[in-house]
């Protein structure tokens, strides 16, 4: 079986990290984002993972060509020289596609508990050409909503942010589709949400299967972070032996085994921090993410806070408010960063009181 991820742009809404790498891999949870992905991928049969790709493919293949060995699947790109929005990448990539066999597609910005296994069974049940997941979610008029039948999940219409209730599941971002589904894409930039999924529901082609558990799109800091969050809960109830415990540590938290944690430290909840770190003495840490190589200073309070690769923060800095730290960032001792998204390779010596970019 093979399968498409949408890795799509620039990653514009995750600045200022993906100025140094693409947004899928950047880590989530201490894994590249895509690679949550493709390992679910591998656990239910898939063999073949093509990326639609048009940012720095050169450095997406030699971030993951020894993931592909290691998992022993197939990593192809399909390269887009001008974007194609959701649906066009199909069409370009019909050839490596087109086997006979259902494939997958995906968003590569979403975290969950990827049931492919089940939507797989679920599509080969109603023999129609497509099925997407569809998600719960508290506000429905902030999205576009699937009206499906629920008994036995054919999608009737879809309604763009409707200001009267008409039901609470959005698309998921995760979808199988029959071959048959290409002759419906040409090679043009075309939104499959818009142009394609319509056609289908009017005609009787496609169902959706309600997703159980967690889900966010983490394409963004907040959401990044939220996300961070359900998926650390998830793995509390699920695989609790992978989460840190012991002294000063409120979980869920994931430590990678190479970080260092010194005495009096209060980590946690919700947690995250990455290879060859060191949080000093007396450090606060809440709903973070510490990306590798980087270092928090002695008696730093740190709350939602995304610190970038190699930073460093000083002595009682406090940081708070969806801060986000590029890659090579300084913090100097005792300031102050709220809501600061700071470009790569950056030294700050005051603090920045309101949200704002440091170019």
């Amino acid at each position: 079986m093979k399968a498409l991820i949408l890795v799509g742009g620039f990653g514009t809404r995750l600045r200022p990290l993906t100025l140094s790498v693409p947004k899928p891999i950047v880590e989530f949870a201490n894994k590249a984002m895509i690679l949550h992905q493709i390992e679910a991928l591998c656990k239910i049969g898939v063999n073949e993972v093509v990326l639609a790709v048009n940012y720095r493919p050169q450095l997406m293949s030699a971030y993951l060509e020894p993931y592909a060995e290691k998992l022993g699947i197939k990593i192809s790109y399909s390269h887009e020289t001008t974007p194609l929005g959701t649906a066009g990448p199909l069409a370009l990539a019909r050839d490596l596609l087109n086997d006979g066999q259902p494939f997958f597609v995906l968003n590569s910005d979403i975290i969950c508990d990827f049931p492919f296994g089940d939507l797989l069974a679920f599509h080969k049940a109603h023999g129609k050409e497509g099925t997407i997941m569809v998600t719960k979610v508290e506000e429905p008029s902030k999205y576009g909503v699937v009206v499906y039948k629920e008994d036995d999940g054919a999608i009737q219409k879809f309604v763009e942010k409707p200001q009267q209730y008409v039901g609470n599941k959005i698309n998921a971002g995760i979808y199988i589709f029959n071959p048959s589904i290409l002759d419906r894409i040409e090679p043009r930039p075309t939104s499959i949400e818009k142009e394609i999924f319509p056609k289908m529901a009017e005609e009787g082609d496609l169902y959706c299967m309600p997703l159980d558990g967690f889900w966010m799109d983490v394409g963004q800091p907040k959401d990044f972070l939220s996300g961070m969050g359900l998926y650390l809960n998830s793995l509390k109830q699920k695989a609790p032996e992978r989460l840190a415990t012991g002294p000063g540590i409120i979980g869920p938290v994931l430590v990678d085994e190479t970080a260092t944690i010194k005495p009096g430290c209060l980590i946690g909840p919700n947690v995250t921090i990455g290879p060859n770190c060191v949080i000093e003495e007396g450090a606060r840490l809440v709903n973070t993410t510490v990306l590798e190589g980087a270092t928090v200073g002695k008696n730093s309070w740190i709350k939602s806070t995304i610190i970038g690769w190699e930073s460093t923060i000083g002595k009682w800095v406090r940081m708070e408010n969806t801060s986000v730290l590029g890659k090579d960032v300084h913090i100097a001792d005792e300031l102050y960063i709220n809501g600061g998204k700071i470009l790569p390779h950056k030294s700050i010596t005051s603090s920045i009181p309101e949200p704002e970019i440091i170019m």
